[in-house]
């Protein structure tokens, strides 16, 4: 069950990795999200991963530890706060900048071939 859950959190980290790096802002945001929910995950491993147990002492013979599942619970709600702000923050962007690119300038192939084009022009 470790080994399944250690690769679980390994994923999410490559694939928020991997989104985060691309050059537009949806994909950013669901990189960031998904390394939320690594973080999250990890969070919640180290409180032990246990089956059946309660997470408050005296209803049963073993227990769960309770601060992580209340770190996880808190970070969830900000991390969706955080979330929806960004997604704002992206809507707005894109507004007035009319793409969604993270740098607010797309590189065309027409945009190319302008700069070769001067380049060329200047060497001449």
């Amino acid at each position: 069950m470790e080994l399944l859950y250690s690769s679980c959190v390994g994923l999410l980290v490559a694939c928020g990795v991997f989104l985060i790096l691309r050059a537009r802002t949806f994909p950013v945001v669901l990189g960031l999200t998904m390394l939320s929910y690594a973080v999250n995950l990890f969070l919640f491993a180290s409180g032990r991963l246990t089956m059946n147990k309660a997470a408050v002492l005296g209803f049963s013979d073993g227990y769960a530890d309770p601060l992580p599942q209340a770190l996880v619970l808190t970070a969830i709600v900000i991390g969706f706060a955080m979330t929806a702000f960004v997604v704002i923050l992206a809507i707005r962007g894109r507004a007035d900048l009319g793409n969604d690119h993270v740098n607010g300038s797309e590189v065309t192939t027409s945009s190319r071939n302008v700069g070769s084009q001067r380049k060329e022009q200047s060497k001449a």
